[in-house]
């Protein structure tokens, strides 16, 4: 059992408690929070044990969960991993690139597994789309959100798309060649929505979008390859999978769409599936998930690597957008 501490109890941070509570691999011994207020309330109602010194809290832990905001990752993570302690911080990894490279220079030093809060990666519709995004050749993400508040110091790029930005990385395997990118400031000092264009050497483009002034909320992520189209909706929770599949002539499907064929022993069909989509949280999964990378010695799921390319790719999309950025 490894003891976790988390830092930051503010929405998302509430459910991190939550979720780290059901999980028996972790024993909780509680939380930081700079709010004293807001953490005593939390303490309270959660029945979770608050720390008033963050010290206190990285010295007795083995595991220390970063959910605060951005501008604060930096220097809390350095912190714990100087005391060699295991981090899970939430996304984005860090406030700038610098920071970021220094992080991953700090975590090889100190020899500690960190993971980066990309949660989509545990989104239960990406899990069962997964094994069948062999090599991807077109990809259209749509992030649509309704207008908050919360949020909108940021960039809509590192606030939303950095979502897809990961997403994509982790189907591509292949480096980017050139990045295209728009942006407009509706309401706020920064981009409110934002495209870009990520052209891939191997010759796979991506097409992502994100909003935070739509009338709904979208989270659709769509892949066509040689075989196969995967439709993909993050907030559904749902998968959809259009393959074509050369079968024999005898064993072909009645119900599925055949296609002519030149060998008349085979037929070319396309076949409608619905993969299963296993009912988890998310969260829940990606903190257990960090949790059997120390125990087995492995390398996280959303390694602190990907974080950092993460990162990378949004602010070359940032620096693009800034050549055309429209305030109204």
């Amino acid at each position: 059992m490894l003891k976790l501490g988390i830092v930051g109890a503010g929405h998302l941070g509430k459910i991190h408690i939550k979720c780290a509570k059901e999980i028996t691999e972790y024993k909780l011994l509680g939380f930081y929070d700079v709010d004293a207020k807001n953490a005593h309330d939390v303490a309270h109602d959660l029945g979770v044990t608050y720390y008033s010194n963050l010290d206190q809290l990285i010295d007795e832990c083995d595991v220390i969960d970063i959910v605060t905001p951005t501008v604060t990752h930096y220097e809390i993570a350095a912190k714990a991993i100087k005391k060699s302690k295991h981090v899970f911080i939430e996304k984005p990894l860090t406030n700038t690139i610098e920071e970021a490279k220094k992080l991953l220079s700090l975590s090889k030093e100190a020899n500690v597994m960190v993971q980066v809060g990309h949660v989509e990666r545990f989104n239960p519709a990406y899990v069962a789309a997964f094994p069948y995004c062999k090599q991807p050749m077109f990809i259209e993400t749509h992030r649509l959100a309704q207008f908050n508040p919360r949020g909108t110091d940021v960039s809509v790029v590192l606030d939303l798309m950095i979502h897809d930005i990961d997403i994509v990385l982790s189907l591509v395997k292949s480096n980017i060649k050139k990045i295209s990118a728009n942006g407009v400031s509706v309401v706020s000092e920064t981009p409110d929505i934002t495209n870009a264009r990520l052209e891939f050497d191997n010759g796979c483009v991506a097409n992502l979008t994100a909003s935070r002034m739509s009338m709904k909320n979208m989270r659709k992520t769509r892949i066509f390859q040689n075989d196969a189209y995967v439709s993909i909706d993050f907030l559904e929770k749902t998968t959809n999978l259009i393959r074509l599949k050369e079968v024999p002539y005898e064993e072909q499907d009645p119900f599925a769409i055949t296609l002519d064929s030149k060998n008349s022993n085979n037929v070319k069909q396309i076949y409608f599936e619905n993969p299963a989509v296993s009912p988890t949280n998310a969260i829940r999964e990606e903190l257990l998930s960090f949790y059997n990378s120390i125990v087995n010695n492995t390398t996280p799921a959303v390694s602190i690597e990907d974080g950092y390319a993460a990162l990378d790719v949004a602010y070359k999309i940032i620096s693009k957008i800034k050549q055309s950025t429209v305030v109204y």
